[in-house]
């Protein structure tokens, strides 16, 4: 805890992806860094995505060069960073007179292809819909289709692993805690925070203040900071919808609508195809984001102008909205408005530094941090170097073409299914070889095959708290768990909490 005579040298507000990947950089550097996040660790804008690293195909039309190469660049870096829950993937882009023109995609393909320092991944292809197993579900006036690739990523879980390698190299991450109070004290911050499940307050000092409370940005600086005019970002809904497993490859399809707007459907945990997003102006509380009815039918209509087989509403299974916090840069129409972070220091002499993020992506999070840790290093001073690039995430120090052995080490270890070893092997990587030895189980099976040991696991080294918690960000099994079996999870979760003694997170 900093005071003023050892202050903190970064404190970040935020849990998202951005604070953590943030909170990671500095920390490595050897900067002392407190965390502080008012609800779960990627409980708003970063677990609500579609799920990719990309380039963002669609930001080639609106000029975002530097953008798009950055994003490229970083889609192998971050495989090789965690290729547990970070894989590659290939889209297949259907194409029609009545949509964007052939000789525009194969451009902006080409660019795709080339501009980014692709290695392993594979380059784009011409598809004969006719003669491919992806044209099956599609409708026959779908003859050519353009296949390029690019990567899947589980969005909560790289939040928490970087929270995770925050914490191990030294960080203070508090989870369910929200800072009230911003006060300047000459060149350093009095920094006020609340533990929400407790009510205990703290006093904190630091010598710089990064804010990356995505949606909450300009709330942080009307609130704690006791501003009336912060007006930065605009707040832009995104909604997806689950359904019952729509095709049998593991490919996934860009679709473009006849308004200029694009959404994909991909596969998701198995038995569920995911479909979307949308793009609308958001003008509420982050907080209270939900799909509606619009947006459903949007999605519905869209999916039926490809799709044999039409969605019906019955056949939804989830769905889930969130908002992202873009650069507010005046642009006409949601989807037009820039996906490019900024990030905006707030100095002057001999007063402590505030820096601001606005915007920003998941894929290109890492190079986000790198930028702030430039204003930091200008502002408080610098420490160490750039790092992150060549650093694994916690249970990624394999490489992806060993994912394979690696389930099968779990298997053997834990003496459970191929399926249920894979699963594990996708979320926890090589950290699972670390539970209980073979011989000794993983303790009672609370449904879908989370058991005892994982739970014990997520709540002990994963900031897990509640319920939703283990079934909605570390693991997506709310897709498959009935009332009963939710309820019986959050009261072994809750009788374990009172327990004395318990683990330290992140020991």
């Amino acid at each position: 805890m900093g005071d003023l005579h050892s202050p903190i040298d970064v404190f970040v507000i935020g849990g998202g992806i951005n604070g953590c990947g943030i909170a990671r950089d500095a920390v490595g550097r050897g900067y002392t860094v407190m965390l502080a996040e008012m609800n779960d660790l990627a409980s708003g804008t970063s677990s609500w995505s579609t799920k990719l690293i990309h380039g963002g195909l669609r930001y080639l039309e609106h000029y975002e060069f530097r953008l798009v190469r950055e994003a490229l660049m970083e889609r192998e870096v971050l495989w090789a960073m965690a290729p547990h829950i970070i894989w590659p993937l290939r889209f297949v882009l259907p194409h029609h007179k009545g949509i964007r023109p052939a000789w525009l995609i194969r451009l902006g393909l080409f660019l795709y292809d080339h501009i980014g320092g692709r290695k392993a991944l594979p380059a784009t292809r011409v598809l004969d819909l006719a003669n491919d197993e992806a044209g099956l579900p599609i409708k026959p006036q779908f003859r050519k289709a353009f296949e390029y690739s690019d990567c899947w990523v589980n969005d909560a879980r790289l939040v928490v692993l970087n929270a995770m390698d925050a914490q191990a190299r030294g960080a203070d991450i508090r989870t369910r805690t929200a800072v009230t109070r911003l006060e300047r004290e000459g060149a350093l911050w009095r920094v006020t925070t609340e533990n929400r499940d407790t009510g205990a307050r703290e006093t904190h000092a630091a010598r710089l203040v990064v804010n990356a409370a995505g949606p909450w940005v300009d709330k942080v600086l009307t609130g704690a900071l006791a501003r009336n005019d912060a007006r930065n970002v605009r707040l832009v809904q995104g909604s997806h919808i689950v359904v019952k497993k729509k095709f049998a490859h593991e490919r996934a399809y860009f679709f473009q609508n006849g308004d200029g707007r694009i959404f994909f459907a991909i596969p998701y945990e198995g038995d569920f195809t995911l479909i979307g997003t949308t793009d609308q102006d958001y003008a509420g509380d982050p907080a209270d984001v939900s799909i509606t009815d619009r947006e459903i039918d949007y999605l519905i209509a869209g999916a039926g102008e490809y799709f044999r087989e039409p969605i019906r509403r019955d056949d939804i299974v989830w769905t889930y909205s969130g908002v992202r916090p873009l650069y507010d840069d005046g642009a006409s129409a949601a989807q037009e408005a820039t996906r490019d972070y900024v990030l905006k220091a707030d100095v002057g002499d001999g007063v402590a530094p505030l820096v601001n993020i606005f915007g920003g992506k998941i894929t290109t999070y890492r190079r986000l941090a790198e930028s702030m840790l430039e204003k930091i290093e200008a502002l408080i001073g610098a420490k160490g170097p750039r790092w992150t690039a060549g650093a694994t995430l916690p249970g990624g120090d394999f490489k992806a073409t060993e994912f394979g052995a690696l389930a099968a080490r779990i298997e053997r270890q834990h003496g459970i299914a191929s399926s249920a070893a894979r699963r594990l092997a996708r979320l926890y990587g090589t950290r699972a070889l670390d539970w209980a030895s073979s011989g000794k189980g993983l303790g009672r099976d609370f449904g879908h095959g989370l058991t005892e040991t994982e739970v014990a696991h997520l709540m002990d080294h994963e900031w897990a708290a509640a319920a939703d918690d283990v079934l909605w960000r570390r693991t997506k099994l709310g897709l498959h768990f009935t009332a009963a079996e939710k309820q019986s999870l959050a009261a072994f979760m809750e009788t374990r909490r009172l327990q004395p003694q318990r683990k330290a997170v992140g020991q």
